[in-house]
């Protein structure tokens, strides 16, 4: 036997490809029919959301803050797909903000815009030696890099009559920045859905508030999205954001449906039950347990 008939001529017997492809086909159904149920539940959680808390109206030109992560992939898809039968008339434009890290791959985003055809405007700031030159060795840099960035993005709103800007905060984001503050802020506090920003000129909205982490790593898996790392923030020892992520995610493995259960909680504030003597008058329970003692008395005392 030559070489070339030693090539040519296999002993082992072919496997039978008329089973293996109806499995494929069954497969990849399954696959389209679960990748089909996670796009719908992402829709209807982002619609939800808009309409509770009037995210978008009639007209409305929406910055998408786009940072090159899942989030924001997500968002600006899952925004689009609405868009097309939304009740009411939108636009969208998306801004990257390029904050000049070392290796940051420039080219990334413009192709990925420019093939789904939608309004774009990539930023150029170099935050990021502002950040590096003024954090000390050691501390992290998210305060300083989040704060620079919100300044650049909501000054480039006003810029383009941006009328929203949209930002692609997750539920888990949401619950780990509230015990976050109870942890190290002394305060009761997370991300709103909806915010006015604090010198009035820009209106925040998160609409992937109703959406688990989970859901996102997987619908950004099955859109293959080209993701970029933040190499910034990423590469911080000992970040106490993450810490609580574990923490919660522990939580959730242990006892499921907790985190569901603290979002709620985050929705549904009773402050009467709470200490915050700006929220609730303390002071004036005296003054109104007379008037509902009066009343109570006026009613019990009426002539039959």
């Amino acid at each position: 036997m030559t070489m070339q008939d030693a090539v040519m001529f296999d002993p082992r017997p072919v496997p039978d490809m008329s089973s293996a492809t109806p499995d494929l086909a069954r497969r990849e159904a399954r696959e389209k029919r679960e990748f089909n149920k996670l796009q719908k539940r992402l829709r209807r959680q982002v619609g939800k959301a808009i309409i509770d808390y009037g995210m978008i109206r009639d007209g409305d030109r929406v910055m998408v803050c786009l940072s090159g992560g899942k989030d924001s992939y997500t968002m600006l898809e899952i925004l689009r797909s609405l868009q097309r039968n939304a009740p009411v008339a939108f636009s969208l434009v998306a801004v990257n903000l390029d904050q000049k890290q070392p290796g940051f791959p420039e080219h990334v985003l413009p192709e990925y815009l420019d093939g789904l055809g939608v309004e774009y405007h990539i930023l150029e700031r170099d935050t990021y030696s502002v950040v590096k030159e003024k954090t000390p060795e050691g501390k992290t840099t998210c305060a300083l890099c989040s704060r620079l960035r919100r300044g650049a993005l909501y000054g480039f709103a006003e810029e383009i009559g941006a009328t929203k800007v949209a930002l692609g905060h997750h539920r888990e984001d949401i619950l780990e920045t509230l015990f976050l503050n109870m942890f190290f802020g002394g305060s009761l506090k997370a991300m709103p859905p909806k915010l006015l920003s604090d010198d009035g000129k820009n209106i925040l909205i998160r609409p992937l508030a109703y959406c688990r982490e989970a859901d996102i790593v997987e619908f950004a898996r099955r859109m293959a999205f080209p993701i970029i790392p933040c190499n910034l923030c990423g590469s911080q020892p000992n970040l106490q954001r993450q810490v609580v992520k574990e923490m919660l995610a522990e939580w959730e493995a242990r006892y499921p449906g907790r985190l569901e259960s603290m979002f709620k909680a985050v929705t549904n504030v009773a402050p009467s039950q709470l200490a915050d003597r700006e929220l609730f008058d303390f002071a004036g329970l005296e003054g109104k347990q007379a008037r509902m003692q009066a009343d109570r008395i006026d009613l019990h005392n009426e002539e039959p």
